[in-house]
């Protein structure tokens, strides 16, 4: 069983940056690979990057250059520094656990980018 909790969110005008963290609780986070995704009002949950146990990172192309996928294992905590924020940003983010068998997700984090 694994709990994650995300928080940094908020309202930011466009160009400015945020620190989104996810902690997690439970086993299985040493393994895992974490996350993030978005969701919009009206449109899917999308994939935003994720990071592998051994750090292997991937991003949409829509974020590439702007924001980064961190994880430091002895906090147990998984970050997304976002950079040159856009209105096309806004959204809920999520947390997510990947630990192959089973999928966690946390409770998402607002991100409104807006002037």
């Amino acid at each position: 069983q694994v709990r994650l909790v995300e928080s940094g969110g908020g309202l930011v005008q466009p160009g400015g940056s945020l620190r989104l963290s996810c902690a997690a609780s439970g086993s299985g986070f040493s393994v895992a690979t974490m996350g993030w995704y978005r969701q919009a009002p009206g449109k899917q949950r999308e994939l935003v990057a994720t990071i592998t146990s051994g750090g292997r990172t991937t991003y949409a192309d829509s974020v590439k250059g702007r924001f980064t996928i961190s994880r430091d294992t002895a906090k147990r905590t998984v970050y997304l520094q976002m950079n040159s924020l856009k209105p096309g940003d806004t959204a809920v983010y999520y947390c997510k656990a990947d630990l192959g068998w089973q999928n966690y997700w946390g409770q998402g984090t607002q991100v409104t980018v807006s002037s």
